[in-house]
């Protein structure tokens, strides 16, 4: 039997507070906004940065911990799977999603705490 892997790691500072929201059943969810960086050298020998958001979610009580403990430029390690999606907005086109559902969250900022789900 083949078995699939996906998994993705990041490490990265939030862009905004935690977006929180119950759903219809009760269950909670947060939204992040993590920004990661990446440096390189361009052809003329000039440091360039470039950063890149990645929507990730988490779930119940990592939704919780997130809402209580993390905030705006909070630095973070981030665990999970990569998910994706597609919508039919408002206007009738078609819209994909990509995002990191995370199992797991590493504070780093202070003294470090791990939670999973």
């Amino acid at each position: 039997m083949s078995r699939g892997l996906n998994k993705a790691m990041l490490i990265g500072n939030l862009g905004a507070d935690p977006e929180v929201r119950s759903t219809t059943d009760g269950t909670r969810v947060a939204t992040l906004s993590l920004a990661t960086n990446f440096t390189y050298k361009n052809a003329k020998g000039d440091k360039i940065t470039t950063t890149e958001w990645h929507r990730v979610t988490v779930w119940r009580g990592l939704a919780d911990i997130a809402e209580k403990y993390l905030r705006k430029g909070s630095k973070l390690f981030v665990e999970g799977r990569i998910s994706y999606g597609k919508y039919t907005d408002k206007d009738g086109i078609e819209r994909y999603t990509t995002e990191i559902v995370a199992d797991e969250l590493t504070m780093l900022d202070n003294a470090p705490a791990t939670a999973s789900a």
